[in-house]
């Protein structure tokens, strides 16, 4: 029986954005809250704060490493079922790790099945929303990531009324079963009527003349096809924009870390500390959908780099108020400040890449960005880490880091965006000008021709639109 399609900009599109937006708030809202656990594993494993550290760098890093391995799923099986596989290694993940009782068990289990899982449930969801959407993209990515907004500020909540009654152990028991939900959100991802859109091949692949690899082999050429390192070498504007990336991982997710155990070292209660990493996420839930829709608007839509960058160097100013003061309302303030940048951070990132890369070539760029921007968030909790064991719990030295790279990420962004539009301008002027001079001597002989070819001459014109 032939599969019914759906239409892009249909009514079926929003009902995928609803389950988008849940599988952003389960995968991406996740991680922030994970500072809330950071003392609680201290003091179960007997471990140093580097190798606590370990567990979100794994976790986070795996959730943007499986990006190749998310794309070769998605061309050979389609969304539907790799956001369906994500939930259920998701959900083993959370499961087995609540029985560990070693660190590297439990990294194993909870750092690298979970990470990984959410991966395939979070990467495959953005990939299909930017196929439903094309002309509110814009918008339809902030209201998506309103998502993570809601998951930042219930995960925290949720956290800390579980972990009183049944300990990190049947906390991630729990939390197991709500990471099926994304499963839901897969079924819900039909096909969409578009050439473009990565759907499940049907029938073997022509065969080659070429003698067939190992499986290993096979699985390493697999690997590199779907690396885009073709288009970091040919498209320089999405050059700029992964180096960048890279650099401000290595700064943006401290503060989601380290906020909690901040606070609680000066004197701020539990409750009241993981209320801060709620106020991030509860003001996001309204700034979001602004930023979107400021993005969206046809004065901004040009400058959305700049947004973007200016976003980044904000952020990084932000931070250095922890190292100023440590009173619980100068960090409520400090929240509020944060969640503006942070908001349009998450509203445009999407965005900007969408105007990078092209469409059809979105799922392998975004897999090698990913796991490029996985090494920085590997290294940057445990150096975090070894900064406050080196320095007898000095978190002033954390966001000093912090802002260092958030703030020449920015600067490195916005200028290379400047330089990229500025020799575009140039060479698009010398080609215009080369163009009138060819076009004089051809109007010169065909001005005395037929009706028929003047209409000819006349009417072709071609439209040139950008995703």
């Amino acid at each position: 029986m032939p599969q019914v399609l759906e239409r892009a900009e249909g009514s079926w599109a929003w009902v995928v954005l609803l389950a988008c937006m849940v599988v952003q708030g389960l995968s991406l809202g996740f991680p922030p809250c994970l500072g809330i656990f950071f003392t609680e594993l201290q003091h179960d494993f007997q471990a140093s704060n580097s190798e606590t550290s370990w567990f979100p760098s794994i976790l986070t890093a795996m959730l943007h490493a499986g990006g190749p391995l998310c794309s070769i799923l998605v061309g050979r099986f389609g969304c539907r079922a790799t956001v369906m596989a994500g939930g259920v290694l998701a959900c083993l993940g959370m499961v087995a790790s609540s029985f560990s009782h070693t660190l590297s068990q439990f990294y194993i289990a909870a750092g690298f099945f979970t990470g990984l899982g959410l991966c395939f449930s979070f990467q495959s969801t953005i990939t299909m929303l930017g196929f439903y959407f094309i002309r509110r993209r814009a918008l339809a990515n902030a209201l998506a990531s309103v998502g993570i907004s809601l998951g930042i500020t219930l995960w925290p909540l949720l956290t800390h009324y579980l972990l009183e009654d049944l300990g990190w152990r049947g906390t991630f028991l729990i939390f197991g079963g709500v990471f099926l939900h994304c499963c839901v959100c897969g079924a819900i991802l039909r096909p969409v009527a578009t050439s473009a859109a990565p759907e499940t091949r049907k029938g073997p692949s022509p065969p080659t003349k070429r003698p067939a690899p190992g499986c290993l082999a096979a699985c390493g050429w697999a690997t590199l096809r779907y690396l885009a390192f073709d288009i970091l070498w040919h498209n320089a504007g999405y050059r700029v924009f992964t180096l960048g990336v890279i650099w401000m991982i290595l700064g943006f997710p401290l503060p989601h870390i380290f906020l909690v155990p901040y606070a609680m070292q000066h004197g701020v209660d539990k409750h009241r500390a993981a209320l801060l990493i709620s106020i991030i996420g509860f003001s996001n839930i309204f700034l979001r959908p602004m930023a979107g829709l400021v993005a969206g608007r046809q004065g901004f839509a040009s400058y959305c780099k700049y947004l973007f960058s200016l976003a980044i160097l904000l952020n990084g100013l932000t931070n250095l108020v922890c190292t100023m003061l440590a009173d619980f309302r100068v960090l409520v303030g400090y929240c509020l400040v944060y969640s503006v940048s942070m908001s349009v951070i998450g509203a445009l990132f999407f965005q900007v890449f969408m105007d990078i890369v092209p469409m059809d070539q979105f799922s392998r760029a975004l897999g090698l960005c990913t796991i490029l921007e996985s090494i920085s968030i590997l290294i940057s909790p445990p150096i975090a880490g070894f900064l406050l064991d080196s320095t007898d719990n000095n978190f002033s030295y954390v966001f000093y880091m912090s802002s260092f790279f958030l703030i020449s990420a920015a600067l490195f962004m916005g200028g290379g965006f400047f330089a990229l539009r500025k020799k575009e301008k140039q060479a698009s002027q010398a080609k215009g000008e080369a163009a009138t001079k060819e076009a004089a001597p051809e109007q010169a002989l065909t001005g005395e021709g037929t009706d028929s070819s003047e209409k000819r001459l006349w009417t072709e014109t071609m439209y040139v639109t950008s995703v």
